[in-house]
């Protein structure tokens, strides 16, 4: 079985090379990044990719669709954002014969489910998903509006096991992982450095380090308008706070949370790898709970605190009955390989009905053609200046979480 897997940003790019770890042996695949926006650096493709033999190539749409051709997979994982998928499956590798299996999935928690990322997905033959909640969720979607295919059950890949990594060292560092998206305000993320502050002042002995998910210069899934590094200079110079009491750094989450004491974050899918690797944590409630801080997966959990908390350093410990329901299920009921295998005979033999895509028809055309334009655009306009992005923003606006 053949299986080409395509990302198109940083978060993506790890989801899918962790998730071709979990193949069943003698599979073959290739991994690539497709060229959009927001294309990972160099840097951050080597990261998400550690282990592999060697970097996935970034590939425009039209060689993306020469290497499918020549590599002619069974399966195409398809790891993007939304409608990059529907672009790839319904334009960019349409026509591919033998017609491959269309997977694709969401690369971290996707509590509330939403009709978006069903919508974009819906063309594919298989979305896979990480916990009985997201399962239910997004079947009740998928009954209400139809289209799209089967829905596999996977482990997150950085859950796997549950081991605890073993630290070099003492377990002295508090770590805050970032979220592109929320909270909003400058202010608000504002507050969350000044609560950091306040913890190393109180508390010498532990390293506080804000993990971020990519340098300043380098893109993301999704825009941050507010990057922390940048906020904590400007307190920094308004004498606001210690220049030196805070650290920044990036890194595999999973080393950083070897040597932790204590994690906290507003809404980052980082939190789960702190309960796995048993790291108690904080998932600061201060702004709101709900779907648009994207931690309304994490009410009932026991993880609630707020800022006060965390400038005391008071940290928290999951619930049990939580963990099960939310992307702690036991590994044997994982079923997204054998679902694939068993959508590839199909597939073979002739007898696979391929997913209907609810986007299609003339109503759609209009978005596809900017995500088109999303998938073609040149290297040199990753470095274009404030208006030209200002332009590609508008084409991008209204996809929403996806």
């Amino acid at each position: 079985m053949k299986v080409l897997a395509v990302a198109d940003s940083d978060s993506y790019l790890k989801w899918a090379a962790c998730l071709l770890r979990d193949l069943p042996a003698g599979c073959e695949s290739e991994l690539a990044v497709v060229r959009t926006p927001i294309t990972p650096s160099p840097a951050q493709i080597h990261a998400a990719v550690a282990g592999s033999a060697a970097d996935p190539p970034v590939l425009s749409a039209r060689a993306l669709r020469r290497a499918a051709e020549r590599f002619r997979p069974d399966v195409v994982l398809v790891a993007c954002t939304g409608p990059v998928v529907d672009v790839l499956t319904a334009d960019v590798l349409t026509g591919l014969r033998p017609r491959p299996v269309f997977v694709s999935g969401l690369p971290g928690i996707s509590v509330p489910a939403t009709e978006k990322a069903w919508l974009f997905r819906s063309g594919c033959d298989l979305l896979v998903l990480h916990s009985g909640r997201e399962i239910e969720e997004f079947s009740e979607i998928g009954v209400r509006l139809g289209g799209g295919g089967q829905i596999g059950l996977a482990r997150l890949p950085f859950l796997r096991g549950d081991a605890e990594i073993a630290a070099t060292g003492p377990r002295d560092r508090v770590v805050f992982a970032t979220q592109a998206k929320v909270p909003k305000r400058r202010e608000e993320r504002e507050r969350v450095l000044l609560a950091l502050a306040e913890l190393a002042g109180r508390r010498p002995d532990l390293d506080v380090v804000v993990k971020l998910r990519a340098l300043d210069t380098e893109r993301q899934t999704h825009n941050e308008r507010y990057h922390y590094q940048r906020l904590w200079q400007s307190l920094a110079e308004e004498g606001r706070v210690r220049a030196g009491a805070v650290r920044f750094a990036v890194g595999p989450m999973h080393e950083h949370l070897a040597h932790a004491a204590g994690f906290v974050t507003v809404s980052s899918t980082a939190a789960l790898e702190a309960i796995a690797q048993k790291v108690p944590l904080l998932v600061l409630s201060d702004f709101g709970v709900g779907a648009e801080m994207i931690n309304l997966v994490f009410e009932d959990s026991g993880l609630l605190g707020t800022l006060d908390d965390l400038s005391a350093g008071r940290f928290l410990h999951p619930d049990d009955a939580w963990c099960k329901v939310n992307y702690f299920h036991p590994g044997g009921e994982s079923d997204w390989v054998s679902r694939m295998v068993s959508l590839v005979g199909r597939a073979r033999s002739g007898r696979l009905v391929p997913a209907k895509s609810l986007l299609e028809g003339p109503e759609y055309a209009a978005a596809r053609r900017r995500a088109r334009m999303r998938v073609e655009v040149p290297p040199n306009m990753l470095r274009v200046g404030y208006r030209a992005k200002r332009r590609m923003r508008r084409y991008l606006k209204g996809f929403g979480r996806i």
